[in-house]
């Protein structure tokens, strides 16, 4: 296997690289190749110069030349420069397509291609080129090392690329060779060959070039034969993550959990094939375990991603779901794997413009969820890099963006219509009666039952005719007459029939029940609790009544206790919203003391309430308390059975009986 080692910096960061090929020996069995932001108008002297600083040979990269050990291959100007199938190709920039970031694209391409056989190198540099690559490099298991911020001349491209928590190691370049070296040796050595398969993690990605030849893995796991005692050690590394962090990885797949495994136990020096010494240390080290189920978590995103995805969505599929809704009705839309939001925010943009093309009274609701907490606050947030400029745009980053001075933030407009949630798709109740569906490369990363119960569960999830967008690299498996295709290159599916009774095999019931919601009988995993935490903290420090944790739009995010008492799913379009859900006069109550909720009143007492459930009239309180984290206003609203009093409580809103 050939260590591929990319070498990313600007116009200001040729002294970085000569200094680190001096660093260097002439014979480091990789294969480097380097890409510096040079004038497009005028030849360059790169080839001249590094072969000044090293022994190994240097060339300007030809298209379609295959890539050889200790040999350095030079970016010509003017040209985007990618990976594929061990070869090299070199495509034409796009004038007027925003910023020319050449070292996002070849990133990209080795994670699509060589996957963890590459590492990349961010040095001295002007700008955040590099940086948008490196979720899609991590994602597949490379190595991205960067120059210490301290040493480096133009700190913009390794502080970006710092910024986004993916960075293996900061060096000065003196230490830099070092760990490009140790990185060449870990590739060649057997057990790390061993641990993984060598097909990518990341689906096919756009830019200059289309994608890899082959996609991601999609059928059977084709890594190779693992012993009983792998298996066992994996086994067993399973089940110490299932107890620190409640989060159960065994419908991934074999490969695309040990290639997380050995990485991480590379980085830690130890013998890749010796998964029972790492099982025991993540028995003591539960910042270890927190760091491997970090990475098991893939984010691999980005705004437009696959544009022509988009273009069929905006002309073919919207059109086709608009027309079946009538005025006054909501387009209901989830994106599951949202990971940071960027396809949640694509989607919104592209059904905001349809429906004003449309001119149609038609409402947007986008549910956004992921397993990964951190990832859905970083959604939440709406913030981000700079470097979306060159995936969004000009028009769009005008109208639905704010630029702020860390990137841009996405408009308080847009960022209403989506609801953001953490959620395991595999063991959460899911949303219904929905119009539309995106789950790209997802699926990928689940055996194939779990990608069969997920295909399932969508198809319960999705109304008649409702379509469902899946990855590139996708399919639904064998469709049993439950979806066709309507456009089969972008993976968009019809769904053509009814759910049987008892075919979803899901997780709960709706019987009166609030969807996605209810968490009775099972405890929240550690690791998604950034809502589930907030609610019983300040539910349990006093009382303990049925609670719903809200934010201002009134889009319910959590619950606990028994909801379904006071609340309930009406007949019609599905709706997470906490006034549409409570009858006529609890709703009153519930607005007069949402209403009330501010800075300077962050409790209100909406009084009591009356409701009669099962035959029996039930008494009640109702509060609601504001909660502030990560800089998000939250909404408590409590419910609290007492038994009746005929005294109203100073202060209350007088009681009204709600039915």
């Amino acid at each position: 296997m050939l260590p591929i080692v990319a070498i990313g910096a600007s116009a200001g960061g040729l002294e970085a690289i000569s200094r680190l090929f001096d660093s260097l020996p002439s014979a480091t069995g990789c294969a480097f190749i380097v890409v510096q932001h040079l004038d497009p108008n005028h030849e360059s002297l790169m080839v001249a110069l590094l072969a000044e600083h090293t022994g190994m040979t240097v060339v300007e990269a030809v298209h379609g030349c295959p890539l050889m050990a200790d040999h350095v291959y030079v970016i010509p100007p003017g040209r985007y420069l990618s990976v594929r199938a061990g070869t090299l190709r070199l495509s034409a920039s796009e004038p007027g397509h925003g910023a020319r970031l050449p070292f996002d694209g070849l990133i990209r391409s080795l994670a699509a291609s060589c996957g963890r056989q590459s590492a990349a190198v961010i040095l001295s540099g002007t700008g955040s080129d590099g940086s948008g690559g490196l979720a899609a490099l991590d994602a597949a298991g490379g190595t991205i090392l960067i120059q210490a911020i301290a040493e480096a001349e133009h700190p913009g491209m390794p502080q970006a690329a710092l910024d986004t928590a993916l960075v293996d190691a900061a060096l000065p370049l003196a230490a830099m060779s070092a760990a490009i070296i140790a990185f060449a040796a870990r590739i060649k050595q057997p057990g790390f060959l061993a641990a993984a398969n060598t097909l990518p993690e990341t689906g096919p990605e756009t830019g200059p070039e289309t994608g890899p030849e082959t996609g991601p893995e999609t059928g059977p796991e084709t890594g190779p034969e693992t012993g009983p005692e792998t298996a066992e050690g994996l086994a067993e590394i399973l089940a110490v993550l299932r107890h620190t962090t409640g989060q159960d990885y065994s419908h991934y797949k074999p490969g695309t959990i040990s290639r997380r495994i050995a990485r991480r136990m590379a980085l830690l020096a130890m013998p890749v094939g010796d998964m029972a010494t790492y099982a025991e240390r993540l028995r003591g080290d539960p910042a270890e375990g927190k760091l491997l189920a970090s990475d098991l978590l893939i984010n691999v995103t980005g705004f437009f991603r696959d544009p022509k995805v988009f273009e069929n969505l905006a002309s073919v599929i919207l059109p086709e779901i608009l027309d079946r809704l009538a005025a006054g009705q909501a387009l209901h839309i989830w994106v599951a794997g949202c990971s940071t939001g960027e396809e949640a925010y694509s989607i919104a943009m592209v059904c905001q413009d349809a429906l004003v093309q449309a001119e149609r009274d038609i409402k947007l609701q986008i549910f956004a969820s992921d397993l990964d907490a951190d990832a859905i606050a970083t959604a939440r947030e709406g913030l981000y890099p700079r470097d979306i400029a060159s995936a969004v745009s000009p028009e769009r980053l005008t109208r639905f963006f704010i630029e702020e001075e860390a990137g841009y933030r996405v408009v308080p407009s847009l960022r209403g219509h989506v609801v953001f949630s953490v959620q395991d798709v595999l063991t959460d109740p899911p949303f219904s009666r929905l119009d539309l569906i995106s789950c790209r490369n997802l699926l990928i990363y689940l055996d194939s039952a779990a990608q069969a119960r997920v295909v399932t569960l969508f198809h319960f999830a999705l109304r008649e005719a409702g379509v469902l967008l899946l990855g590139t690299a996708e399919t639904i498996g064998k469709p049993d007459g439950r979806f066709e295709p309507m456009l089969r290159a972008e993976c968009f599916y019809r769904h053509v029939a009814r759910t049987r009774p008892g075919e979803a095999d899901l997780p709960f019931s709706f019987d009166g029940k609030l969807p996605l919601l209810s968490v009775a009988g099972r405890q929240a995993p550690v690791a998604r609790r950034s809502l589930a935490e907030i609610c019983e903290r300040a539910v349990l420090a006093g009382y303990a009544p049925a609670a719903v944790l809200i934010n201002r739009h009134h889009d319910c995010l959590f619950s606990m206790g028994p909801t379904h008492r006071f609340l309930r799913i009406m007949p019609g379009y599905p709706t997470q919203d906490l006034l549409a859900m409570a009858s006529p006069a609890l709703r009153t109550k519930l607005r007069l003391a949402i209403g009330q909720v501010s800075a300077d009143m962050p409790f209100v007492d909406g009084g009591r309430a009356r409701l009669t459930i099962d035959g029996a009239m039930v008494h009640f309180r109702i509060t609601v308390e504001r909660l502030v984290e990560a800089g998000e206003e939250l909404l408590l609203v409590c419910f609290a059975e007492r038994e009746p009093s005929s005294a109203p409580t100073p202060g209350s809103v007088a009681p009204e009986q709600a039915e």
